[in-house]
C-alpha cells in the first residue's frame, strides 16, 4: 500500500525508522499508541499512517476526506481566506495534503488524537492544509507535533489549518514544535465558534528555530463563545520567532484569556504579539505576556492590543519583560545547587505554567511534554 509521492504506509506507528523515532517523541507523538484515540502521521507530502480507536471520530487525510464529504468544500478556506497572504496563495494553489479531524454529534472524544506533521527530506518544501471540526455538543482533544530529522539542513514548513466548534462543543489543541535552525516556518490558524463553544489551545517551542511567524485567530461569533491560548516560547541560536495569538469577541458574553512565557537567549529574538478584539455585549477578554531575558544579545519586544466597540465590554492586560534576580540565583546555591542548577530551576519554574480546562489526564500529558520538552532544553 502506497501514500502520496510514493512513500510506503506503516503498519504501525513503532515501525518508524530509529533515525526519526527521537524527533517524534520530542514532538509529543506516542509511537506505541498508548493513551491516544486515533493517529497520523504526514512525513514530507505523503501521509504514512492514519488510524482510529473511536467509534464518535473520523481521522483520515484532507484528500480522503474530500473524496468521502462533498460538504467538506463548504469549509475549505472559509476562516481563512485563500489569498489572506503569499502562504496561503502556495497552499492553495498546489497539490497539497494534511489532516481531518472530525468529533460527531455528542461524542466525548476524551482520548486525545495524535496528529504528526514530519519533515524527513532536506529543502523540502512542506505545504499543508487541515480540517478540524467538533460537531454539536461534542469534544474533541488533539496532540500534534511538528519535527524535523536531525539531518535536515533547510527546509520550508506552510500549514493551514481551519478549525470549527459548533454548539455547545469543546475542542482542546496542544501544538509542539519540534524544528531545527535551518527550518522556516509560517503556520496560518483560525477558529470558528459558535454558540457555548470552547476552545483551548497550548503552544509549546522548545528548540531552534531560523523563523516563525505565526498568529492564530479565534472568532467567538456565538453567545458564551470561548477561547484560550497559552503559549511557551524558548528562542536561542539567533532564532527570528513573530508569535501570537488574536480573538474576535462578536458574540454576547464571549472571553478570551491570552497567556504567553517568552524566554530569549543567545540571539533569540522574539515579537510577542497578542489582541482582543471586544464587539459583542459583555464580552470580556485578558492578556498576560511576561518575557525573561537570559543575555544581552536577545531581544523580547511585547505587544499587546486591547480593541473596545461597546461600553459594557471588560478588557485588560499585563506585560512584564525582565530578568533572573540574582538574589533567586543566590538563594538556591545557598541550599547546594551550583549557579548553572539554580538558572535552570528558575527557568523551568518560570515556563511551567498551569493549563487549566483539561481532563485530569489529559491535563498531566501535557505536563509530562512540556517536562520532556524542558529536560531536553536543559
Amino acid at each position: 500500500m502506497k501514500g502520496e509521492e510514493g512513500t510506503n504506509r506503516l503498519r504501525s506507528l513503532a515501525d518508524i525508522s530509529e533515525d526519526y523515532m527521537q524527533d517524534l517523541l520530542h514532538a509529543g507523538i506516542e509511537p506505541t499508541e498508548r493513551g491516544r484515540s486515533g493517529s497520523f502521521l504526514l512525513q514530507d507530502q505523503s501521509v504514512i499512517y492514519s488510524r482510529t480507536r473511536y467509534e464518535g471520530l473520523e481521522l483520515m487525510s484532507i484528500s480522503d476526506a474530500l473524496k468521502q464529504h462533498e460538504w467538506l468544500n463548504d469549509y475549505m478556506w472559509k476562516v481563512i481566506p485563500a489569498d489572506m497572504d503569499q502562504y496561503t496563495k502556495d497552499v492553495m494553489s498546489c497539490d497539497t495534503n494534511g489532516y481531518f479531524i472530525r468529533s460527531k454529534a455528542n461524542a466525548k472524544v476524551i482520548v486525545p488524537v495524535q496528529a504528526c506533521l514530519f519533515i524527513a527530506s532536506d529543502k523540502t518544501e512542506q505545504k499543508v492544509h487541515n480540517i478540524i471540526i467538533a460537531e454539536e455538543d461534542s469534544e474533541l482533544h488533539i496532540i500534534t507535533g511538528c519535527s524535523v530529522a536531525r539531518s535536515i539542513t533547510s527546509a520550508l514548513h506552510l500549514g493551514v489549518s481551519e478549525f470549527y466548534i459548533k454548539r455547545g462543543a469543546k475542542i482542546t489543541f496542544t501544538m509542539i514544535h519540534n524544528w531545527s535552525g535551518g527550518v522556516k516556518v509560517r503556520p496560518r490558524s483560525a477558529v470558528m465558534i459558535e454558540d457555548d463553544g470552547t476552545l483551548i489551545n497550548n503552544y509549546i517551542l522548545m528548540t531552534p528555530v531560523k523563523s516563525l511567524q505565526m498568529y492564530p485567530t479565534a472568532y467567538c461569533t456565538g453567545k458564551n463563545a470561548k477561547a484560550s491560548f497559552q503559549s511557551i516560547i524558548y528562542a536561542s541560536d539567533n532564532a527570528r520567532v513573530d508569535i501570537g495569538s488574536r480573538a474576535v469577541l462578536i458574540g454576547e458574553r464571549s472571553r478570551a484569556d491570552i497567556t504567553s512565557r517568552v524566554v530569549a537567549t543567545d540571539n533569540g529574538d522574539v515579537i510577542a504579539r497578542s489582541e482582543v478584539i471586544g464587539e459583542g455585549s459583555n464580552s470580556t477578554g485578558h492578556i498576560e505576556c511576561h518575557g525573561l531575558m537570559l543575555s544581552d544579545n536577545a531581544a523580547i519586544t511585547s505587544i499587546p492590543e486591547l480593541k473596545a466597540t461597546r461600553k459594557d465590554i471588560d478588557l485588560s492586560h499585563e506585560a512584564a519583560i525582565g530578568r533572573i534576580a540574582e538574589d533567586e540565583i543566590l538563594y538556591l546555591m545557598a541550599r547546594g545547587l551550583t549557579e548553572e542548577e539554580a538558572t535552570s530551576v528558575i527557568i523551568r519554574g518560570f515556563l511551567n505554567v498551569d493549563i487549566t480546562g483539561l481532563p485530569d489526564a489529559l491535563a498531566q500529558e501535557t505536563k509530562r511534554m512540556l517536562n520532556m520538552s524542558l529536560e531536553k532544553l536543559m
